[in-house]
């Protein structure tokens, strides 16, 4: 915090906190409160049951979870593959050249995520790659969404890196190739495994993308839980809610602690 009286202090935690607590922390509250209620009094939830977590935690539910979480890690893997490849390629690439690249990954960024599904609809729903009705073709919008993601932090680290080290290792007669898997990635490791928990993050709260491709048998937990608060099950929507909140974040916490380990070795 780059200020330094104890007045200012106070102030700036202030202000933190009337932004913070209804913007961000009440309406979290609110959900999981109505995760444990039965109906509404007045402006708050009441009725304290668990009876939306034992549906949340089990059949169709549990399904959608797995199905989300393997959707989410999947798309993230290929996503940090294809993001790092294209980072690495783009830093040989001349200037102009990269900006093009650059562009070309930024692009599902720019547009809706809706649109990007409907692309992915229309462009592999015929032969030779005929991928409508699988699991496959929400698991391809995923990786299309997220890998502008990991292309950019793999970038951004790259810029970072202190070329003295590969210089070193090739003046020592260490190959391109040894150079990358001895050198670079190692120290890109940080980088691509916080690229990793956002691309992982973002993969499972997707919906509007999900909602055009998901087959019957696929089908992620963001599609359930809106499909519970527009049939007015709002309880039980909220318990679902809570569920993809806390899986997200116990993966994010393990990959946090891999990174923090890769930053100090």
């Amino acid at each position: 915090m780059l200020v330094h009286s104890r007045g200012a202090k106070w102030a700036v935690w202030a202000v933190f906190l009337v932004l913070f607590l209804p913007l961000f922390a009440l309406p979290l509250l609110v959900v999981l409160g109505a995760s444990f209620a039965t109906h509404w009094s007045g402006a708050l939830p009441s009725g304290l049951t668990t009876a939306h977590y034992d549906a949340a935690t089990r059949g169709e539910a549990l399904q959608a979870l797995t199905v989300s979480l393997v959707t989410a890690l999947t798309a993230s893997l290929l996503a940090l593959v294809t993001g790092t490849w294209a980072a690495l390629a783009a830093a040989a690439l001349k200037k102009r050249q990269r900006r093009v690249l650059d562009a070309l990954f930024v692009l599902p960024l720019a547009v809706p995520s809706v649109v990007v599904g409907l692309a992915v609809l229309v462009a592999f729903s015929e032969p030779p790659l005929l991928l409508n009705g699988t699991r496959w073709i929400v698991i391809l919008a995923h990786t299309v969404l997220v890998t502008a993601f990991a292309y950019q932090s793999v970038t951004a680290a790259l810029a970072r890196l202190d070329p003295a080290y590969e210089q070193a290792a090739a003046s020592l007669g260490a190959r391109p190739a040894r150079v990358l898997w001895r050198i670079r990635l190692p120290l890109l490791l940080p980088s691509l495994t916080a690229a990793a928990g956002l691309c992982f993050a973002l993969s499972m709260g997707e919906l509007s993308a999900t909602m055009m491709l998901y087959p019957p048998g696929w089908t992620p937990l963001p599609v359930l839980i809106y499909a519970a608060t527009d049939r007015g099950a709002l309880f039980a929507g909220s318990a679902l809610a809570v569920v993809l909140m806390t899986a997200t974040l116990l993966v994010l916490l393990a990959v946090s602690r891999v990174r923090t380990r890769a930053t100090y070795r």
